[in-house]
């Protein structure tokens, strides 16, 4: 069984160079077999409806401005797997999961990939958000893509579980309180089990300061909903120094 990862990937700039962020990310990662595909649930692809790309080759996607050259200049130059997102569309059936070959990897996703799979050699699909649906409907089509774990696949769920760039920009600085209690609220509810109050995050004191648009937790209800009963669930825990616009809090199911 393949362990499901839910990474907090933060700036693009993490994508450069090592840091404590990416070091943790690799400790995550620590003793997984060489998968022999990775499906990416990003926060920088929302839709109306629910797609998988279904690409040959996977262009890098810059989905961002104002960033230095270099940032620009990285590709993750990997295949993708059409045979694999045309048999995840069959399974996932009667949820209607369409295949695009209009998107490939954002940053979401490579900003990881390009620490964690340096060598660009292994098939990456990745899974869209439909911003149409409500939080249960993600976290029961993750229950969904669990099977996936049992054939290798290595499923990564990539945002934030808090993201707000508008507070921090016009209050830089930080931490905030409102961002680290929110953080250690659903932080315990996914070490209690207490999958309620992570699907209705919204009921909680701060979420809309902590959850402002959904696009960046979201990512985290997938990999939430594929622990199996007595699964355990490893989660990094950074100082609160380390909360400004959003929690880079990462966890690993299984």
């Amino acid at each position: 069984m393949q362990p499901a990862l839910f990474l907090a990937h933060g700036t693009p700039m993490n994508a450069l160079a090592p840091n404590a962020f990416s070091e943790d990310w690799q400790r995550l990662c620590a003793g997984i077999e060489r998968p022999p595909a990775i499906l990416c649930i990003s926060a920088h692809w929302c839709t109306r409806g629910t797609f998988v790309t279904a690409n040959q080759q996977q262009p890098t996607i810059h989905d961002f401005g104002g960033f230095p050259q270099p940032l620009f200049d990285m590709r993750y130059p990997c295949p993708g797997d059409p045979a694999l997102a045309t048999s995840i569309a069959k399974q996932l059936a009667p949820t209607t999961i369409g295949l695009s070959n209009d998107w490939g990897l954002d940053h979401g996703s490579w900003s990881l990939l390009v620490h964690l799979f340096p060598e660009a050699d292994i098939p990456v699909l990745q899974l869209s958000l439909d911003l149409t649906q409500p939080p249960r409907f993600h976290y029961e089509l993750g229950k969904a893509l669990g099977y996936l774990r049992e054939e290798g696949v290595l499923v990564i769920g990539s945002g934030n579980i808090v993201h707000n760039i508008a507070k921090w920009i016009h209050n830089p600085g930080g931490p905030f309180d409102w961002a680290r209690e929110f953080d250690q609220r659903i932080a315990r509810a996914l070490s209690e089990g207490d999958i309620d109050t992570v699907i209705d995050y919204h009921s909680l004191p701060h979420a809309d300061d902590a959850v402002p648009t959904v696009e960046h937790y979201l990512p985290l209800l997938y990999i939430a909903a594929m622990q199996r009963p007595g699964e355990p669930l490893t989660m990094s825990d950074f100082a609160p120094e380390s909360l400004e616009h959003c929690s880079m809090r990462s966890l690993r199911v299984g």
